[in-house]
């Protein structure tokens, strides 16, 4: 059967990522199937797809039967699941089977399993990237004021890393404020990193974060994304430099990102990712 003439399926976790791309799905002619989890995924999300199920978190067996009885052979998986549903979960059998096999429990292992058992039932699970192309940023675009020399050194030295902690499967995000580490991200997420982070830099603030995935990061499982939220969250926590990755990661609104940018004092920065600089 030819995948294009197919429905895309979409795996939709919280905030605005997935409504992004289902409406570019479409306007690409893609048919969209979502399966999206209570309390978690924008029910917005509904009018913006061609079928939705909605089942609660560590329904695996019910989220892969609800994909492949419509069809899909092609699906993504974007948004984020809050960490204390991620602990909280009810697993039925299929998940329970998953987290009693994995040794070590983190996104790349989890997302690995559930893409093997996605891959049982003839669906595999591909990137999301091709379709969300107008949103990834170019190398050396920088949104709001100019950085300092001060705020480069910290920019290369909080580069290093972030690098590391990602390779470790730790997270992706680092806070440092003139040669010190003040926070790294770890199962809270991006956003309370840099509040935490941002607090620690005191009350004149100044500090600069750096946002970046290990090398060979799998693109299926998790696409680094930053939008207004992000940036308000650096501008109210005293971050004054936000630094991601191009080409690897996606920037959302970019209008209102550079309102808010500019308005409050915040540089948005991409830098090269690892494999582009060492070509």
């Amino acid at each position: 059967m030819d995948t294009d003439a197919a429905p895309l399926g979409l795996i939709a976790g919280s905030r605005s990522l997935p409504i992004v791309f289902a409406r570019e799905a479409k306007r690409q002619g893609r048919r969209v199937v979502a399966v999206a989890f209570e309390g978690e995924t924008d029910p917005a999300l509904a009018t913006e797809v061609h079928e939705i199920e909605w089942l609660r978190v560590g329904q695996l067996g019910k989220m892969i039967r609800a994909l492949a009885d419509r069809g899909v052979h092609e699906c993504v998986m974007l948004g984020q699941i809050a960490p204390k549903n991620l602990f909280d979960l009810r697993p039925d059998l299929r998940a329970m089977a998953i987290l009693l096999r994995l040794k070590r429990k983190n996104a790349h292992t989890l997302f690995g399993a559930i893409a093997d058992e996605l891959a049982k039932d003839g669906v595999r699970l591909v990137e999301a990237v091709p379709w969300l192309q107008p949103w990834i940023p170019a190398s050396g675009q920088t949104v709001g004021p100019r950085l300092s020399d001060d705020e480069r050194a910290d920019v290369e030295y909080a580069s290093g890393i972030a690098r590391e902690i990602s390779r470790l499967e730790i997270g992706q995000c680092v806070v440092v404020k003139k040669g010190t580490v003040l926070a790294v991200e770890g199962f809270e997420g991006t956003d309370a990193c840099l509040e935490r982070g941002g607090k620690l830099a005191g009350k004149d603030g100044g500090a600069v974060a750096v946002k970046r995935a290990k090398a060979g990061h799998d693109l299926r499982f998790d696409i680094p994304c930053i939008g207004p939220r992000t940036v308000e969250v650096c501008a109210s926590h005293g971050v004054r430099v936000l630094t991601v990755e191009a080409g690897r990661s996606l920037l959302l609104d970019r209008p209102e990102v550079e309102r808010i940018a500019r308005d409050r004092g915040v540089s948005v920065v991409t830098q090269a990712s690892v494999s582009s600089s060492a070509m």
